[in-house]
């Protein structure tokens, strides 16, 4: 069975979509069976990898709204330079959902749709042919990523160095324990990841550092830096693996999944 990890932070900016598709591409090209889950109305997910829905694809949402079965939202990565990576897009329309959720379904059953919709890829052994499942989670804290960490065996943080990310980071974990112990008891944290680091000033390291002092062993060894290729690779419709594999960033995901290996298949 493959493990699920939900990339959750409820602010936007941190490098919450930019680590779901690096982690996803390295461990992809670490020879890793991958599928990234695109849960954010944006789908910036789905740009990052190059892809562009028609009007006829299916996506997150026709699977949410049972239009359509889970295996025929999945495709192939765009490029053809990471066979092993698959990916189930959003689209705009997914926006819309939780208020469909409100309409359509009970407060009970609410939390777990993700869930049954994964449940039902398991029923056809294809879940099987993935080792990680990744869900990249919108920036809020309301039912899609609700429902992601309830589908989820772990989640994956990650915090920009910067004061009021704090803030935000104690609000998430405020959500990630309800869920725990309404919904997902299972639920654990798979790590918390410093993105958009920058060694040279204080306030980045004594963040750094604080995070360090609370979260312990679950902050990575390795962190983010700002870097100027893992900006642009979105615009290119690449990870910045396949768009500048000798950057900084590139170095900096190649080792986050190194250090994911380790932790996970020691």
């Amino acid at each position: 069975m493959p493990k699920i990890i939900s990339v959750a932070n409820q602010k936007g900016g941190v490098g919450k979509t930019t680590t779901s598709v690096n982690l996803a591409a390295s461990l992809a090209l670490a020879g890793k069976e991958i599928l990234l889950i695109d849960m954010d109305p944006q789908a910036n997910a789905s740009s990052n990898l190059g892809f562009k829905l028609t009007v006829q694809d299916n996506s997150i949402y026709e699977v949410l709204t049972s239009q359509c079965h889970i295996d025929e939202a999945i495709f192939n990565f765009a490029s053809t330079d990471i066979q092993n990576l698959r990916i189930l897009p959003s689209k705009e329309k997914l926006a819309a959902i939780e208020v469909e959720l409100v309409e359509d379904l009970s407060l009970e059953e609410r939390p777990f749709l993700l869930k049954e919709k994964l449940d039902d890829l398991k029923e056809l052994e294809n879940l099987n042919n993935f080792d990680y499942i990744f869900i990249d989670c919108p920036p809020s804290l309301g039912q899609l990523t609700i429902n992601a960490l309830c589908a989820a065996d772990t989640v994956l943080i990650p915090v920009q160095a910067e004061y009021f990310a704090l803030e935000g980071l104690s609000r998430l974990i405020e959500t990630v324990e309800k869920v725990k112990d309404q919904w997902n008891q299972h639920l654990e944290y798979e790590g918390i990841l410093l993105c958009m680091t920058d060694d040279r000033t204080n306030l980045s390291k004594e963040v750094s550092e604080e995070i360090k002092s609370y979260f312990g062993s679950k902050v990575y060894s390795v962190s983010i830096p700002r870097n100027v290729r893992v900006a642009e690779s979105p615009s290119y419709g690449k990870p910045v693996i396949l768009y500048s594999a000798v950057s900084r960033g590139a170095y900096a995901y190649i080792n986050l999944a190194d250090d994911f290996l380790e932790r996970n298949e020691e």
